[in-house]
């Protein structure tokens, strides 16, 4: 491990007397050797633990119980982080290891390794089962996509093969229907034909197969959680951490570092509590009101567009490109809210993995509503909120609500998460490559004089790695620098991947009834992911210190919530979204079907026709919303009326009596939806056992033989005596 400070001329100063005395007291108990490079100001504290330290580490390890508490940092003068901040130390690492660093490059950290499989076991090794444990979750969450993504594209495809047949699309390529203008002013009255392009591509999406697809998902969620289980477990028992404990090694390591440590009692603060809960409240209004601010910018940019633009194709579709718009702004908004760092609490008085699962906690669900919160108002509120004819509702007396999208709600809300998931995959792809490449490639311009200063053992890289060598100091100093000018790391650098990963898994489980291609999208994106972390683990940044796990901790939960999460919104979004549910009504109770006499007619016939209400240009209130240039067609007809999506009385603009009886239909379908969803994710659960088999009878036979070496061990010891 190595430590990093700056060369300060004036040896009595504060900092290098706390430096000297943090190293005087490291000594004590480690061993430290000193690098000191003048040409750059810097000094390198290489330390390296004793054989005798690593021994009682290995001992307490073994006979040690599952326990609950911690003990204060004693025996060094200072906590290392608070050095940190005070600039007595710049930086530290963990040094690369050249042999195993080059073999991972070969056989796992290159590009060209995309379609071979994970040596998880040399991961493991190098990196810690913390690492490990992340590459095989990414591993089998990638390959469970496989089957998900198929599905997915069976029922885009299905939709594909279908749609030109389908009565629906039919009836509204050829329908003569008017409809009202969709904005104030410039937008005109449109023909519900012209929206036949738009009509074919929603089917594609809001078809039978989308709900099978989506209830699938969510009993794959949690098939996929539940074999993840069984595949981790296998692994864990053959590393020998299956029983491993997090605050249990903290205990040990304090131990190790102090024989004589006290425990530090657990407390609670009410105070405390109260504050975060209400820290995290104004969090979620603040992500709120950004929501409120992205649909306010809709609204003004459809109006803006269809009034100022110079382009006709624009103006005509100005709903549809400010949604696009919209789209991009909610995009942008989540790069940089994702920016936005949690403070992380010091470590010293709260043990590190209490630390990290509450920062994994609150900073998931900041990330998680700034993600969703836009979608959430165009799947469950865009359209319905607006008003209708004689009625709209207005942004302070001004500007209306926009409505839906012309050929459905759900072509919205698909819109949007195309948009969101591919640029966020994209760009975040090249960005978290780039970037550090390119750091890299600065910092080691600046090294380059190492070479020259050291070019015979330079040229064999690999002679600190044979048995008797010995390198010169300027090769030394050349390999601390290769690592010093490595991206920097943290024992919360995982947390960003993890958090990458587990909010793709969102946007692939939650709302995929709107966007059955999202797998597929999933799938080819971890497929770069993979290689991509590896090659930024083991090339581009700071070797991340090794450590113990036997889970991938709190993101377990956090999955799990995700799970259930996606039955309420694909059910709320079938529901309530699509217009599965008014098909189905108007199939069986108000179609030319409802009736027995009814043969040879397509029970689907009239259904766009029955979905549409008609406001009157006589009514003194539908006029107050239209002016008289709105109420002519582009070629040049006045007309008297025009239709809307609705079901609402043409005379009061009441609501009708199919109203209610689809929406009883939606909610009904709703509570039957998740409750056989969460049926069969219970059965799934129960259906596949947790550990295999295998791995129950392989911990059974190691502990009998660890029972039977300790009988032994203290029988010979008896006999001793």
């Amino acid at each position: 491990y190595v430590l990093v400070a700056k060369i300060s001329d004036d040896e009595n100063s504060h900092l290098v007397r706390k430096q000297k005395a943090f190293i005087e007291t490291l000594k004590k108990k480690l061993n430290v050797y000193k690098f000191r490079d003048d040409v750059d100001d810097k000094v390198f504290y290489c330390i390296r633990a004793p054989e005798k330290i690593f021994e009682t580490y290995r001992y307490l390890l073994k006979v040690s119980d599952a326990c609950n508490w911690s003990c204060e940092q004693q025996g060094v003068s200072e906590y290392l982080p608070d050095l940190m901040k005070k600039n007595v130390f710049e930086t530290h690492f963990c040094l690369h290891e050249k042999r195993e660093q080059k073999e991972l490059k070969q056989s796992w950290a290159r590009w060209s390794a995309c379609f071979k499989g994970q040596p998880i076991t040399n991961v493991r090794n190098y990196l810690g089962e913390k690492v490990a444990l992340y590459f095989l979750w990414l591993g089998w969450y990638t390959f469970l996509l496989i089957p998900a993504s198929v599905i997915g594209l069976v029922v885009f495809l299905y939709g594909l093969a279908f749609y030109s047949t389908s009565p629906l699309i039919k009836e509204v390529c050829q329908s003569n229907v008017i409809m009202c203008p969709l904005c104030d002013n410039t937008c005109r009255v449109w023909e519900l034909s012209d929206t036949c392009m738009y009509a074919k591509v929603s089917l594609l999406f809001d078809n039978e197969g989308t709900v099978a697809f989506a209830m699938f998902m969510a009993v794959w969620a949690t098939v996929f959680l539940e074999f993840w289980k069984r595949h981790r477990s296998s692994y864990v028992c053959a590393w020998k951490v299956f029983d491993w404990c997090e605050e249990e090694e903290e205990l040990i390591l304090e131990i190790v570092n102090n024989a004589d440590c006290e425990p530090k009692m657990h407390r609670h603060s009410y105070l405390r509590s109260t504050m975060v809960l209400v820290l995290v409240t104004l969090m979620l209004l603040v992500i709120i009101g950004l929501t409120h601010v992205l649909v306010v910018c809709r609204v003004i940019a459809t109006v803006l567009l269809a009034e100022n633009s110079s382009w006709q194709v624009i103006t005509e579709n100005s709903q549809t490109v400010a949604v696009m718009l919209g789209a991009v702004l909610h995009y942008i908004t989540i790069t940089v809210m994702t920016r936005v760092k949690a403070h992380k609490p010091p470590t010293n008085k709260h043990s590190h993995a209490a630390v990290e699962r509450s920062f994994t906690v609150k900073m998931f669900i900041f990330q998680f509503f700034t993600m969703f919160s836009s979608l959430i108002y165009t799947a469950f509120f865009l359209g319905r909120i607006n008003g209708h004819p004689g009625g709209y509702v207005r942004i302070s007396g001004k500007w209306r609500l926009e409505e839906c999208h012309p050929s459905g709600c759900l072509t919205d809300l698909f819109i949007q998460m195309s948009i969101i998931m591919v640029l966020k995959q994209t760009f975040n792809n090249i960005f978290e490559y780039s970037g550090p490449w390119f750091s890299r490639w600065l910092k080691r311009k600046k090294a380059q004089k190492f070479r020259r200063r050291c070019v015979k053992c330079f040229k064999k890289e690999d002679m600190n790695t044979k048995e008797g060598s010995k390198l010169c100091e300027n090769c030394k100093l050349e390999d601390l620098h290769r690592n010093y000018s490595l991206i920097k790391t943290d024992r919360f650098s995982l947390f960003n991947e993890f958090l990458e990963m587990v909010i793709q898994f969102s946007f692939t489980t939650i709302f995929v009834a709107a966007f059955p291609l999202a797998p597929l999208l999933a799938l080819l994106n971890n497929i770069i992911e993979i290689r991509l972390d590896a090659i930024k683990m083991v090339s581009l940044e700071r070797r991340l210190v090794p450590t113990k796990a036997n889970d991938i901790g709190v993101w377990t939960d956090v999955l799990e919530a995700i799970g259930v999460l996606a039955v309420i919104a694909n059910g709320l979004v079938i529901g309530i979204s699509s217009d599965f549910i008014p098909r189905l009504v108007y199939q069986y109770f108000y179609g030319p079907c409802a009736s027995d006499s009814a043969t040879g007619i397509d029970c689907m016939v009239g259904y766009i026709n029955n979905t549409l209400s008609v406001a009157n240009i006589s009514d003194e209130r539908v006029r107050g919303d239209f002016t008289n240039s709105q109420m002519v067609t582009y070629s040049g007809i006045n007309v008297t009326h025009c239709s809307y999506r609705d079901y609402r009385s043409n005379e009061d603009f009441s609501l009708s009596n199919q109203y209610w009886v689809i929406l009883a239909a939606r909610l009904v379908f709703i509570i039957l939806f998740e409750h056989v969803v969460v049926i069969c994710k219970c059965v799934a659960s129960w259906f596949v056992p947790n550990p295999p088999l295998d791995v129950r009878n392989e911990r059974l036979y190691d502990k009998l033989r660890r029972l039977k070496e300790e009988l032994r061990s203290v029988t010979r010891h008896n006999r001793t005596l």
